[in-house]
């Protein structure tokens, strides 16, 4: 994988990029639809694809548990198995994982879960998770770390970094000793921790960038801390991180978040908010954000949104939609996913767009003020 910086903002850290794997290139800043078990929800590859997702991400967890590694494999991965031809990102389950607080046991091996479909017991170890993340086949793979929460304390925090580090080590070590199983190459990505202290946030990043891997990730942010907080670990680890490599932002966010993030540095980010707000009824738009559930849409014949990223903005209006979310149809969850998804890409566009051109910082601002209203 290579990373070749294309353009730089005068007045802020954004900066437009393009990270080339054997599966394509991604233009950066870039957004990366979740495929949590192998699709993006209540979206076909061919919707995925008319977005213009460049790349999609995978949860190693949820692939692991169902369909399994058997099939993956015999599948040729999971590039074959999705028929997604582009690059693949997969996280490294570890916040699933986490999340499961009454069903994990974290030791210095790994962490033991209990399965949420079946119960059934597993080890998910700096080791096992190398090995499944080759199984599955993304092009860029995550390595295991421990995301504690926002909240932590700082003895919490403290202990959950050295983990962390300890497991970064054992991730590297069994990366170099194995192979890609499927005649392309894979990059691993280390994760920044820390939690919201400075200290551990440094000496995170510190030891991330000693790794000289080919991009780096921050992880743990938008857990439950305050906003200002994230923007403010944002830019304290992109200090230190080296600014050849691409910085992924882990699970953000907001389309807010994303522009506040790239004046920061950040070139990659993943979400789950574009469709599962989606399916919550909430649409993302070039001028505010929209619950079409509420019952002044009901009466609006105008399109979803007038010159939006997806041709069916222009087809299908407000009203109809309004109707099929009421109306309780399947067909609401997939024209709202379509929207929001297509609105990121956009979004991402537009943005490099500004870079190139000069104006991002002057433009972002009042985009952020616009994209957050309520109407």
């Amino acid at each position: 994988m290579t990373y070749t910086i294309t353009s730089t903002d005068k007045y802020s850290d954004a900066r437009c990029g393009i990270i080339t794997t054997d599966h394509g290139s991604i233009p950066t800043p870039i957004f990366m639809p979740v495929g949590t078990a192998g699709s993006v929800k209540a979206m076909t590859m061919e919707q995925v694809e008319e977005t213009n997702a460049k790349i999609i991400l995978g949860n190693t967890y949820h692939l692991y548990l169902r369909p399994g590694l058997t099939i993956l494999q015999a599948a040729g991965g999971l590039h074959k198995f999705g028929t997604w031809n582009k690059p693949i990102l997969t996280d490294s389950g570890g916040f699933q994982v986490f999340s499961l607080a009454d069903r994990r046991k974290i030791s210095r091996e790994g962490v033991t879960f209990s399965s949420h479909i079946d119960g059934s017991r597993h080890l998910f170890s700096p080791e096992r998770v190398m090995d499944i993340e080759r199984i599955i086949g993304g092009d860029i793979i995550m390595a295991f770390d421990e995301c504690p929460p926002g909240t932590a304390s700082y003895h919490y925090a403290k202990n959950s970094l050295e983990l962390t580090l300890h497991w970064l080590e054992r991730c590297f070590k069994r990366f170099n000793e194995t192979e890609p199983l499927y005649g392309y190459t894979q990059a691993l990505f280390p994760i920044v921790q820390g939690c919201v202290y400075p200290d551990l946030r440094r000496k995170s990043a510190e030891a991330v960038a000693a790794y000289n891997a080919p991009g780096n990730a921050i992880g743990g942010l938008a857990v439950g801390e305050p906003t200002e907080k994230m923007y403010e670990m944002i830019e304290l680890v992109n200090t230190i991180l080296p600014k050849d490599r691409p910085r992924y932002l882990m699970g953000v966010g907001t389309p807010a978040n994303l522009l506040e993030g790239i004046a920061r540095g950040v070139d990659m980010f993943d979400c789950i908010m574009p469709t599962r707000n989606a399916r919550n009824a909430q649409l993302f738009t070039q001028n505010g954000i929209i619950n079409v559930r509420n019952s002044k849409w009901k009466n609006c014949f105008e399109p979803i949104e007038r010159n939006g990223a997806s041709p069916i903005d222009e087809r299908y209006s407000l009203s109809y939609l309004h109707h099929l979310f009421r109306a309780e149809e399947i067909t609401a969850l997939t024209l709202a996913s379509i929207h929001n998804v297509a609105f990121y890409l956009r979004l991402m566009e537009t943005v490099r767009e500004k870079i190139a051109d000069g104006t991002f910082s002057f433009w972002k601002d009042d985009a952020v003020k616009r994209l957050m209203q309520r109407l």
